[in-house]
């Protein structure tokens, strides 16, 4: 007997959690923009129906990309991931890191208005270095990004993005960064992530 399913539209003719197949296409058959998702039990799609679809995809990404790296032994572990999301250059910017072993995300910064992703995985790898050196944690770190490896290197975000009145904010945390990094030594190891070997790095927004 073939197992029920259950599917979630988020963008479709009806909106909501549907049991069958047949109703679910009817409210997405044709329908431009459709954004729909199968589960395997009422409980998962309940759970989904609460999150947009965006998210939804992304957390099942980032599962899939937790079990991928299991029993990968090039991988450092313990270790935590970071990554940035820029909607332009200069754009809309955001970063994040996430525990490589459970997936979870540890930290998310806010949105900054006229960032670059350059400046995100910057900041997100200060932000780790600093929250594993509060915590006493011996955890390592990946980032997919070798500018901004090579500025922590440096103690210096080499932007030549502009300072305006929209991203005064960005340029504040920026020096904040870099100061920390001049009065603070660390152990941590910041390591490059090989996404041709691995795939997408685990903190990845998934927005390409």
């Amino acid at each position: 007997m073939k197992k029920r399913k259950y599917y979630v539209v988020w963008e479709g003719r009806t909106k909501g959690i549907f049991n069958n197949w047949d109703d679910c296409k009817e409210s997405i058959h044709q329908y431009e923009g459709a954004q729909y998702k199968s589960f395997s039990s009422e409980a998962e799609a309940i759970a989904a129906s609460k999150m947009n679809y965006w998210q939804c995809v992304q957390k099942e990404k980032n599962n899939n990309a937790i079990v991928n790296t299991k029993g990968n032994t090039e991988i450092v572990r313990p270790s935590i991931c970071v990554d940035a999301a820029c909607s332009g250059n200069p754009g809309d910017m955001e970063y994040r890191g996430v525990d490589l072993e459970t997936g979870k995300e540890i930290f998310h910064s806010k949105v900054f208005k006229e960032g670059t992703n350059n400046i995100g995985e910057f900041l997100a790898l200060v932000h780790g270095l600093s929250l594993l050196k509060l915590r006493g944690f011996n955890h390592a770190i990946y980032s997919d990004s070798e500018t901004a490896i090579s500025w922590i290197k440096n103690r210096k975000c080499n932007t030549k993005l502009i300072k305006t009145l929209d991203n005064v904010e960005l340029f504040e945390l920026i020096k904040r960064a870099e100061l920390w990094l001049e009065k603070n030594s660390y152990t941590t190891r910041i390591l490059k992530w090989d996404t041709e070997k691995w795939g997408e790095i685990p903190a990845d927004f998934g927005r390409k």
